[in-house]
């Protein structure tokens, strides 16, 4: 029965060292970014306590990417967003979101170089990220209703429920949906009324 790969262990010893378990040698970040590039996952670990310190050398990776001539993916003002989240309210949704939004964007690559082939320059580039930036929070932001207890309605929702009335039976109509909801409504409040006096 076949069964999925497990991440390659790399240990960081005191002397920064990292070391392959797998091909027991010695490896640089350099050979760890390779790693990621070709896809092979690991995992990386202090030699000495243990401790998992996977994120932190991937992001030392980062660091020495972005040190490279002509090669930093990092635009400034988005870092200097990144740092206003931390502390932020809505620090706990940014993760979700960057995973979600690079997730999907791999996904979607090779239609992105498509498009940037066929039209060339760097504003078709621009304008085909931008479209799956708009793509990528719309379907984040619908992700994120799902997940909601009392979702907020929608311009289009609010249109589906209320249709525009143009003659006397779109009145009648109407005037049923508005009875009907009143109706729900005053369901609502006696059930609260009855739960408050058991609580009470």
């Amino acid at each position: 029965m076949a069964t999925d790969k497990q991440p390659t262990v790399i240990k960081k010893y005191a002397n920064r060292r990292l070391y392959h378990t797998g091909t027991s040698t010695y490896v640089t970040l350099e050979d760890l970014a390779g790693m990621v590039r070709q896809g092979e996952d690991f995992i990386v670990f202090d030699a000495k306590s243990g401790e998992d310190i996977t994120r932190s050398v991937l992001t030392q990776i980062i660091f020495e990417e972005e040190g490279k001539e002509g090669q930093s993916l990092l635009p400034v003002a988005f870092l200097r967003q990144l740092i206003r989240f931390y502390g932020d309210s809505m620090e706990a949704l940014v993760p979700s979101y960057l995973e979600f939004s690079i997730e999907n964007f791999t996904r979607e690559q090779q239609k992105l170089r498509e498009k940037m082939a066929q039209s060339f320059g760097p504003a078709a580039a621009f304008h085909a990220i931008e479209e799956q930036v708009r793509s990528n929070m719309a379907m984040f932001s619908e992700a994120l209703r799902l997940f909601t207890p009392f979702p907020q309605k929608t311009a289009e929702d609010e249109r589906r429920v209320v249709p525009p009335v143009t003659d006397a039976s779109d009145l009648e109509v109407l005037k049923k949906q508005m009875a009907d909801m009143q109706a729900r409504l005053d369901a609502l409040v006696g059930r609260k009324g009855e739960q408050d006096k058991s609580g009470g």
